[in-house]
């Protein structure tokens, strides 16, 4: 990984999902600045400057989280719970993109403090239009609190 500032943290574990999450970022000339981990156990290590990423600047803080639910090893439900508990990564905007619609999915993301709950589209074209609306709407739009 470059010492290039994060952007955008992808946190997704089916890769077809994040190639097309991924393409829709670069054809908007969002995903300059993205890092993609590939589970929750990743995510954390990368956020909290652990394991194979115990050399990362911790200060180099995403400006947004892009986090599935359904992943091996933690799953976005407990990821989202130990960034929104922990002093140092609570403020960084976090938005589940999952194919979940079960409720209990979005009331608990929200009880823990997510910023947006996305249901996947099923068809490219209007996944890509909703991506390319979340990257800019958080990384153009949103003003965050450092």
């Amino acid at each position: 990984m470059s010492d290039n500032k994060v952007e955008i943290l992808l946190v997704e574990d089916n890769s077809h999902d994040a190639e097309m999450t991924i393409r829709a970022l670069k054809k908007v000339n969002l995903a300059n600045k993205l890092f993609h981990v590939k589970d929750g156990a990743e995510a954390l290590d990368f956020l909290f400057a652990r394991g194979t990423y115990a050399e990362r600047d911790i200060n180099n803080k995403p400006k947004v989280i892009l986090l599935d639910i359904k992943m091996p090893k933690i799953d976005g439900i407990e990821v989202l719970r130990q960034i929104k508990l922990n002093e140092a990564t609570k403020k960084i905007p976090v938005v589940i993109m999952t194919s979940s619609k079960e409720e209990q999915d979005i009331i608990t993301s929200y009880h823990l403090g997510v910023n947006s709950f996305v249901v996947k589209p099923v068809d490219f074209e209007s996944f890509a239009k909703a991506v390319s609306e979340l990257g800019f709407y958080w990384l153009i739009i949103n003003q965050a609190v450092e």
